[in-house]
């Protein structure tokens, strides 16, 4: 969606009519009423509007997004507003997450590298916990803006590099920051997707979730189910596999669910059992919708 609103009042507060700024600036009627419409002007009509009414080009048309919680995510990141929604996603988001993978930074900890970018470490807290942690704040702010993108592999790959580049991972020659795993890995005792395989495993993945026009929180849980079951980088998989359904529920409108720690052993059996009882993922999936429901209410954000 094009919101013009900022332009529309500039206009009113100058006293310009449409019919003006058409003889004006030499626009057809037929430019003029895509902005009434908020339908896209081109580049260059923009900046001459711009330059006419000595604003910003990026006031003129703005992006708005028909979901109302990635727009308020896309807003308060702007803003880099403290205390809203996009704030206290990062902070929970990412502990849990990393939390769920083994890093030991506590909640508390987190929320002071991403309010104060300092840190106040414990014992055994290692260079790359820190990295991985402002890192995945980045990955979430990747997240937001291309939430309303189709999913792809390229995208799936800049995820796994945002959260594990720098890391001593990335010095590893055989690690593949950025790109699918060189080495057969397990998760929970299980196989994997072999290294030589997981490209087409991928690709058949997407295929067959981007063909649905309108998915489902069903449809989210299966494909995180397949790509965690596929485990295609050679680490990271969990964290860049919980971004992926987080674009892909603000991408389709659908409350987005956040993990927490303690649910850790109810997701580690819905995605081990998945194949044989798909209910136990979903279910956790739903609760960690009710979480996310939760802090919509506390911040007074109808959901």
């Amino acid at each position: 969606m094009i919101s013009y609103e900022i332009l529309e009042k500039v206009l009113k507060d100058r006293g310009i009519g449409k019919t003006e700024l058409s003889t004006e600036l030499g626009l057809s009627t037929r430019t003029v009423a895509k902005i009434g419409r908020g339908e896209r002007l081109s580049k260059r009509t923009v900046a001459r509007l711009a330059g006419y009414l000595d604003i910003a080009p990026e006031l003129i048309m703005k992006e708005v997004s028909a979901n109302p919680i990635l727009q308020r995510l896309r807003d308060e990141k702007e803003a880099r507003l403290p205390g809203g929604l996009y704030h206290e996603l990062q902070v929970r988001m990412t502990y849990n997450s990393n939390h769920i993978e083994g890093i030991r930074l506590s909640e508390e900890q987190t929320r002071m590298i991403f309010e104060t970018d300092t840190i106040n470490a414990g014992d055994g807290i290692s260079v790359d916990d820190v990295l991985e942690t402002i890192h995945h704040f980045r990955a979430i702010d990747f997240v937001i803006d291309h939430a309303e993108e189709e999913l792809t592999e390229d995208m799936i790959k800049q995820l796994h590099y945002i959260l594990k580049h720098d890391t001593k991972d990335s010095m590893l020659g055989w690690f593949a920051v950025g790109d699918y795993k060189k080495r057969a890995n397990t998760v929970g005792g299980r196989e994997t997707t072999k290294p030589s395989e997981v490209h087409e495993h991928m690709q058949a993945l997407l295929a067959a979730y981007n063909a649905k026009a309108d998915a489902t929180l069903e449809d989210i849980v299966e494909l995180h189910a397949g790509f965690e079951h596929i485990h295609p980088f050679q680490d990271g998989n969990g964290r860049v596999g919980r971004l992926v359904a987080l674009k892909e529920c603000l991408r389709h409108s659908i409350t987005p669910f956040l993990i927490e720690d303690t649910k850790k052993a109810f997701y580690y059996r819905g995605l081990a059992e998945w194949k044989d009882e798909r209910g136990w993922l979903t279910d956790t999936c739903r609760d960690g919708q009710d979480t996310f429901v939760k802090l919509l209410k506390m911040l007074e954000i109808e959901a």
